[in-house]
This record gives C-alpha cells, sequence and structure tokens, in this order.
C-alpha cells in the first residue's frame, strides 16, 4: 500500500477499460492523518487532496499551500452554511453541494468574493435517509436551480450504501451526469475505486491505502 501502489492501480483499471489513467485525479483524503504523512505524501509530488471538516483543513492547509505550489483541495464532507465563506477561500473544489439554501448562500459569497471553488452536487443514490445528498428524483431541479444562479457545477459526487454492490451506484451517477451535461464524477474510495474507474470516475478518494490507518485523537 501507499501512493505508488494506488497510482499503479489506477493506471491499471484505467488501462484495463480503455481509459486514459490521466483522466482519472487522485484525491489523497488527509483527514486526521498527522501533518508529517501528508507532508511526506506532498514530499512525493502528490498534490491533490480531501478534507472532510472546514475547520481542520484551515488548521492545515494554508501553511502547506504557501510551501508547495499547485495545491488542489477538495471539500468532501458536509459544509454547513456557516462555514461557505471560510471553505470558499480554502477550497479549491467543494464536493458536497446538496440543498438550495448552500447553494444560494454559495451564490451570494462567489458575489462578494469575485471567485468561486468548481462545484460538484452530492446525490444520495441509495436513497438513505442518514446520509447527504440530493435525493435522484430531485436532481434535475436543483441542478436548472444552481444553473439559475450561474454557479459553476462540474460535475456529481456520490457514496454508495455500503451493503450494496457499488457498480450499480456509480453507473448511475455516470448515467445522470451525462442526462445533465456534466463531465466530473467524484466516486470510489480504498475499497472500490476500480469499480468506480470502471463506471467513468474521474476523481477517486483515497486515504488510508495511501497514508495508512487514521490517527485517533487520545482520549
Amino acid at each position: 500500500m501507499g501512493l505508488d501502489d494506488i497510482n499503479s492501480r489506477i493506471t491499471r483499471e484505467a488501462t484495463r477499460v480503455g481509459r486514459n489513467a490521466a483522466d482519472v485525479n487522485l484525491v489523497a483524503v488527509s483527514k486526521v492523518q498527522p501533518n508529517e504523512r501528508v507532508e511526506a505524501v506532498l514530499e512525493l509530488g502528490h498534490r491533490r487532496f480531501g478534507e472532510n471538516r472546514v475547520q481542520e483543513a484551515a488548521g492545515k492547509w494554508p501553511e502547506f499551500k504557501t510551501r508547495y505550489k499547485n495545491v488542489v483541495l477538495h471539500l468532501i464532507g458536509p459544509l454547513q452554511t456557516n462555514k461557505t465563506r471560510q471553505a470558499m477561500e480554502l477550497f479549491d473544489v467543494i464536493e458536497t453541494v446538496d440543498r438550495i439554501k448552500l447553494a444560494k448562500t454559495i451564490a451570494r459569497v462567489a458575489e462578494e468574493i469575485g471567485s468561486c471553488p468548481d462545484l460538484y452536487i452530492q446525490v444520495n443514490t441509495g436513497d438513505e435517509s442518514q446520509k447527504a445528498g440530493v435525493a435522484v428524483e430531485e436532481l434535475p431541479d436543483f441542478v436548472d436551480e444552481c444553473r439559475g444562479l450561474q454557479l459553476p457545477v462540474v460535475g456529481l459526487m456520490c457514496i454508495p450504501p455500503i451493503d450494496e454492490e457499488p457498480s450499480l451506484h456509480f453507473a448511475l451517477l455516470a448515467k445522470l451526469a451525462k442526462q445533465h451535461g456534466l463531465e466530473k464524477l467524484s466516486m470510489g474510495m480504498s475499497g472500490d475505486f476500480e469499480k468506480a474507474i470502471a463506471q467513468g470516475a474521474t476523481s477517486v478518494r483515497v486515504g488510508s491505502a495511501i497514508f495508512g490507518e487514521r490517527v485517533k485523537p487520545a482520549g
């Protein structure tokens, strides 16, 4: 396991299904990882990372971004509206746009600061009540509303139910993206990213397989 291994597996699977491996971005999920582990991956030349929490990322990435150029930071966890401005100033990509209140807040802040990260809409493909994301049947209206707000929505993201075959959800997300003219698909994690690549993923989110198991806080 490690960065080289994951990159090799991405290349191998992309080649197997007739895709260009360069079209699949590896998002190294650095949440709850010690800074020294993150820096070790930065030193290897990797530049695309994912964080779940705005507050944690704010304590880690401003310094790293000054020392390592061309870092691309993805927010892959839920975004509270009161953290919107901070998130938009820190992240290059926000993957979890999932409700109109958040979309409107992003649009307002974007007008105020004159810029906006690339946005993905999170889709609740498994219709799980405990999970964030736009319901499949509500996606057409939500996409229209986001476009009406002039938001730079570039793709869709999903997290399949843990007890269902992920390929079915990846295929559904790819179908939905095509229906709405969206080119980016963030799907697949450490245990299933190869299946996601086979279904068209343009970003896969891998954490512990790169960094090692997460370090639990003391206490």
